[in-house]
């Protein structure tokens, strides 16, 4: 037992608890966690406290990186899409999309020449169609290969996560798209970056599923603190009983209410953690 004890943080991995933008635009290695915030999670769990990741990431992007990161919970992966358990090497929980999301995203691309989609698995496999520069560039940041397909239609199923890469203008267009044909009420359709729109399921985003992590745990949500950087945070962040983010967040998160803390390259989790202990103490 200790002063965390029935509290539960979980925390976006991209730009959040790791500032990976630069590894992202300049192809540089991927920095270690700031010392700041493995010191301070480390300190918060010895205290009772339970600490997930919450990323966009799929789980075979994020896996070389879970036995860098303290943690004692599942955690949510692919945007929303499911909850992995780390200690047993198993999935808690999926939402899927169904077919028609496969023959609609192939519909993208056949309408906007410039698209390029990843498809997500849930056996950890990632297959991209009609690959550009944005996916060359996820691809050197998350180190795992990318299975060319000639169309979304020979991708198998399930998929947790269709993710399309392309100018943010483009993708804008993208979105108007779906929308017209009605088909953007089936689904979550966020800007994790201005280059990346994440579709899952409707329902399976981040703050959809913290809230059943949190019911797993035994957790109230008024217990329950979110912190991230982006569009595809803000459902964790206003499910949360308080949300941070980092300086370097986008403008709709940092004007979504969240409580600002310093920059994720010098430590945002840490200065979340003290919050934590001041209110806690």
């Amino acid at each position: 037992m200790g002063k965390f004890t029935g509290v539960l943080l979980a925390s976006d991995f991209d730009n959040t608890l790791l500032y990976t933008e630069d590894a992202l635009r300049t192809g540089a290695p991927v920095p270690p966690l700031p010392e700041r915030n493995r010191e301070a999670l480390e300190s918060f769990m010895a205290q009772g406290g339970r600490f997930a990741i919450a990323t966009g990431r799929a789980l075979a992007a994020f896996l070389r990186h879970a036995e860098d990161v303290p943690m004692n919970a599942p955690g949510v992966v692919c945007n929303g899409a499911a909850i992995y358990d780390f200690a047993r090497g198993e999935y808690l929980e999926n939402a899927m999309l169904d077919a028609s999301a496969r023959e609609r995203g192939q519909a993208v691309l056949d309408r906007f020449p410039d698209v390029a989609v990843e498809a997500y698995h849930i056996d950890n496999v990632i297959h991209v169609v009609r690959p550009n520069a944005i996916s060359r560039q996820h691809e050197h940041m998350t180190h795992v290969a990318l299975t060319e397909a000639p169309s979304l239609l020979d991708v198998p199923l399930p998929l947790g996560k269709l993710l399309f890469e392309a100018e943010h203008e483009t993708l804008e267009q993208v979105l108007a798209f779906l929308r017209d044909r009605g088909w953007a009420e089936d689904y979550e359709l966020i800007f994790s970056v201005s280059h990346l729109l994440e579709m899952t399921t409707r329902g399976a985003n981040k703050g959809g599923m913290v809230r059943r992590l949190a019911d797993r745990l035994g957790i109230s949500m008024d217990h329950v603190y979110c912190a991230g950087d982006e569009a595809n945070d803000l459902s964790m962040l206003s499910a949360a009983a308080e949300g941070f983010a980092p300086a370097n967040a986008s403008a709709a998160v940092r004007e979504s209410g969240a409580t600002l803390v310093c920059h994720a390259r010098d430590g945002a989790i840490a200065d979340v953690i003290e919050i934590l202990d001041r209110k806690y103490s």
